[in-house]
This record gives structure tokens, C-alpha cells and sequence, in this order.
């Protein structure tokens, strides 16, 4: 669904367009095949969020297969995929092959891109619902969002057991189901990772995932919380994008959810369901937190602060709040300039508390991290 240098459609106002359907949509945007560029893709999700959707971005150069799995564990209404490659015939059958194949056969499919009006028909015939060339409107693109939003199913209509808990977290998140105490169950490890905006947890928790499951550690989840619009209720859910699924394949289940400010009230119920789902380790990535954002140690066993050097200076330490909570500290982005004065500040006010240092980007003390996180 992307559109030409300098041919992109117009924005659309900010407002909620979605507030009557059955539930709040999610799509899953996604770019497969060798193409490089995403700045239309961009410009969609931000028109979809700014219209009240929720959209799960996850980057370039996906395979259909990764895109199966991240619709899946997301539970989107619909998969959104951009196509500018001579490749259409070939990866989208295979998307649709490959959603059936990891538990969900509806999973509705919308391409979009440079697509020759003579293939749309072999398009229909491999299963996909809507075809968008470029040049369309950002309305209409919206519109489509609005047909893929359909009154969900039960998590007991799945067979797959993986898509069954997708759609079971769906339903507590929003308020609209609430699982038996039997039915739950909280995994041995819970452990929250927080921090201000662009600390870089998003990367951090994707170099975690990689090195947890390079050691065969037992089964991990991941809940990330990005926010909600107060305006429009839509959501930009990227923090995927940090983590190279094509790799991870279906090591990690991995979910984006939205919230308002703060608001963890269905945390335990998340956290129960994925523990009675068999994951042992649950890792979960807060919003941006600012110095008052705390109410997430009450959740978790364990909670990583994260900070990147040139945030403030030694007063800046001093403040109650978000330091308070840590039970370690990440010096990210230890590349920067002001890595050793953030840590020896850090120093004056961890009282023992374990510091580590990081460079998500390279794995750089990572490794060290998911040891200092799992003796707790």
C-alpha cells in the first residue's frame, strides 16, 4: 500500500473513524520481498492511527511466513502488506499459505502496491480480500481497515494453541472477558523493562529475545505497551520492528498492546494467561516512562531501569520516582558521549544495586544483562 515519490495521498484530519465497530482494529503493516524503502508505508500507518486504528509495524524485508507469525501472535484483524518488488505472484500465495499454516486460515489479507491490473484476479484466486494500487486515497485505504474489522471469534474456535491465547489477550485487554482464576497462572519469571523515550528499550528487549533463545532458556514471551492517541484512540505499535523475526521465527511470542498513560489494569490478566499458556519468562517493555511513571513494579518480580547517557545531570538522579524502582540499571547506548558520567551517577544513587552497560544495537553487554535479570 505504498505510493510513489511525491504521490502520496493527502492526510486525512486527526479523528477517531472507528469508534463503532465491534472493537478497536489492528492491523499489522508489513513490507516483503528486497524492497528498501518504507516512508509511504509510514505515511499510512500514521494516517491509521491518526483514525483511530491501531497499527503493528513490522519494518522491511519480511518473509511471508514472519508476517503469518506476527499477524498471529498480534491477533490483527488483517495484514496489510506493501508490495513494490516483481514478486507479488510468488510471496503473497505464500502468505496466505503460511497464515494457515501457524493456526490462523481467516486471517484476512489486503496488498497493496505496484500491482498490473491483469494479476488482481490471480491475486483473488491465492485468497487475498482486497487489492489497492497506487494513487489510492488515504480514505479509502481507512475504509478497507473498517471492512477487515469483523466481530471476533472465541479463543476456543482456534485449534492452534498459540492463536487461541492471541485472541484470549485480545479480549482481557479490552475489557470483554475476563478468564477464570483456574485458568490462570503466573510464570516463574515476570520482569518489566522501563525507561524514559529513546532509551532504546525496544532494541534491548530484541537483543534479550535473541540472546534467551541462543541459549535455549525455555520459553519466552514478550509484552511491549506503546500509548494510546487521548484524541483519537489509535496507537503506533513498533516495537517489532526492533526484532528480526525472520530468524526468531516462533522462538519468542511477542505482543504489542496499547494504553492510556499508565493504565496496567489488565496487566495481570495478561500475565496470567501466558503463564497458563507455558511461557517461563515473561519480559514486559513499558511506555516511554517519565520520573513519576512507576506503577509497573507492582506487576513484576523485577524491574530493569533503562537510561542513555546525556539525560540530565547528577540533580536529575536525586529525584524520587523512576530510580527508586530499579532493581538494576541499563546504561544504554553506552557508545555515547557521557556514558562514564551517567554511571558514575548512577553510582552515587544505586546504593549496590547492579549497574550494566549496553549497546543494544551491537549486543554489546547484553549477554551480561539476561544474567544479571535472570539471578533475580
Amino acid at each position: 500500500m505504498t505510493h510513489p515519490q511525491g504521490q502520496a495521498p493527502a492526510p486525512l484530519d486527526k479523528a477517531d473513524r472507528c469508534a463503532d465497530l465491534d472493537h478497536r482494529p489492528r492491523v499489522l503493516l508489513g513490507k516483503m520481498g528486497l524492497d528498501g524503502h518504507d516512508r509511504g508505508v509510514k505515511l499510512i500507518a500514521r494516517a491509521m492511527r491518526d483514525s483511530g486504528i491501531h497499527v503493528i509495524y513490522s519494518g522491511l524485508w519480511q518473509t511471508p511466513r514472519s508476517l503469518a507469525i506476527s499477524a498471529r501472535d498480534e491477533d490483527a484483524d488483517c495484514i496489510a502488506a506493501s508490495m513494490m518488488s516483481n514478486s507479488h505472484l510468488v510471496l503473497v500465495p505464500r502468505l496466505v499459505d503460511e497464515c494457515a499454516q501457524v493456526g490462523r486460515p481467516d486471517m484476512i489479507v489486503n496488498i497493496g502496491g505496484i500491482i498490473p491490473q491483469e494479476d488482481v484476479q490471480s491475486m483473488r484466486d491465492a485468497g487475498v480480500n482486497e487489492v489497492h494500487h497506487t494513487g489510492t486515497s488515504m480514505a479509502d485505504i481507512v475504509e478497507s481497515v473498517r471492512r477487515a474489522t469483523r466481530r471476533r471469534a472465541a479463543p476456543e474456535t482456534y485449534e492452534h494453541a498459540t492463536a487461541a491465547l492471541a485472541r484470549a489477550l485480545s479480549f482481557a485487554h479490552d475489557g470483554s472477558w475476563k478468564p477464570a482464576e483456574s485458568a490462570m497462572r503466573r510464570p516463574p519469571r515476570v520482569i518489566g523493562i522501563t525507561g524514559s523515550p529513546g532509551a532504546g528499550k525496544s532494541t534491548l528487549v530484541a537483543s534479550l529475545a535473541g540472546e534467551f533463545v541462543r541459549r535455549d532458556l525455555g520459553r519466552l514471551a514478550v509484552v511491549a505497551f506503546d500509548p494510546q492517541s487521548p484524541i483519537t484512540h489509535g496507537a503506533l505499535l513498533g516495537d517489532r520492528l526492533r526484532v528480526d523475526f525472520n530468524n526468531l521465527d516462533e522462538s519468542v511470542f511477542y505482543r504489542s498492546l496499547a494504553i492510556t498513560g499508565e493504565d496496567y489494569a489488565t496487566l495481570p490478566l495478561i500475565i496470567g494467561l501466558i503463564g497458563a499458556a507455558g511461557f517461563d519468562t515473561l519480559l514486559v517493555e513499558t511506555v516511554g516512562a517519565g520520573q513519576n511513571d512507576v506503577a509497573i513494579r507492582q506487576f513484576v518480580d523485577r524491574t530493569a531501569v533503562v537510561l542513555v547517557p546525556g539525560m540530565g545531570d547528577s540533580i536529575q538522579m536525586d529525584k524520587a520516582g523512576l530510580l527508586e524502582i530499579g532493581d538494576l540499571f541499563v546504561c544504554n547506548k553506552a557508545d555515547f558521549p557521557g556514558e562514564a558520567s551517567l554511571v558514575r551517577d548512577l553510582l552515587d544513587i544505586s546504593e549496590g544495586r547492579p549497574i550494566f552497560e549496553t549497546i543494544a544495537t551491537r549486543g554489546q553487554g547484553v549477554p551480561q544483562l539476561l544474567d544479571g535479570l535472570l539471578r533475580g
